[in-house]
């Protein structure tokens, strides 16, 4: 695995789950890691268990709030040469209950906190002839899963973004990605299983069984997997990567 010493690294929603890996194997891969995220105690607690360097409290769909917390971390750190735009949240119920206010928020949360990371970063980017903006989408961007319209209509516009993105950023040395995991093991597929067990009256294993049924590996994915293949995107070796969508869901799609 390439080594990034020297390289400062944002990572969004990095606080826990896929974000906290993400950190994690950046820190171990020699980067300088902030992870940003609303809840200072989750963000703390990982900066204590040396699974980043820093910090900064930012709700992402604040676009002013996320220029502060990179701001803070560039007087801190230096210039960002990794963006991993991470955060994200699902809302699951059919689509005659999904309101105007649940697209509004999937869409905040998913899609503008990915166009504001990219906001407070591209510029300076692009001035020093070199970065890496990827964001984690899901198999959600790339096809369509019931009962989470709002969320998959989200993320798909989080790959029309990353590939236009891309195209527009081509020659300025930066690149632009998505890595698109299926279900995976964190505590918000954990609170999916919750709600399955509470709505269908299932036992767990069944409603595991029902979650990775679309993955023909059988089995949830792990978040180092993830974090794998966006360290892969933040090298060298995957200059000539951009506008790409990266599946890691042992062959669903």
């Amino acid at each position: 695995m390439e080594r990034f010493e020297g390289r400062h690294a944002v990572v969004t929603g990095g606080g826990r789950g896929i974000g906290r890996a993400i950190a994690k194997s950046l820190v171990a891969a020699g980067a300088t890691v902030t992870i940003m995220g609303r809840d200072r105690v989750t963000l703390d607690a990982a900066v204590s268990a040396g699974d980043a360097h820093a910090a900064a409290v930012a709700d992402v769909t604040d676009l002013a709030a996320v220029q502060e917390g990179v701001s803070s971390a560039v007087a801190r750190h230096g210039p960002v040469d990794l963006m991993i735009a991470n955060a994200g949240s699902a809302a699951s119920m059919p689509f005659l209950k999904t309101t105007p206010a649940v697209f509004r928020q999937m869409l905040d949360v998913n899609l503008i906190g990915v166009t504001n990371a990219a906001h407070a970063v591209l510029g300076p980017m692009i001035k020093r002839g070199h970065g890496r903006i990827i964001a984690v989408g899901s198999t959600a961007g790339l096809k369509g899963y019931p009962y989470v319209t709002a969320y998959c209509a989200a993320k798909h516009a989080v790959i029309g973004l990353v590939r236009a993105l891309a195209l527009e950023t081509a020659k300025t040395g930066v690149t632009v990605n998505a890595v698109c995991p299926g279900f995976t093991d964190t505590d918000l597929v954990a609170d999916s299983l919750e709600n399955i067990m509470a709505k269908t009256a299932r036992t767990r294993e069944q409603a595991l069984e029902e979650l990775v049924r679309h993955n023909p590996q059988q089995r949830l994915i792990d978040p180092s997997e993830v974090a794998d293949a966006v360290l892969f995107l933040c090298g060298m070796n995957a200059r000539s990567v951009t506008g790409q969508a990266i599946v890691v869901a042992g062959g669903e799609i």
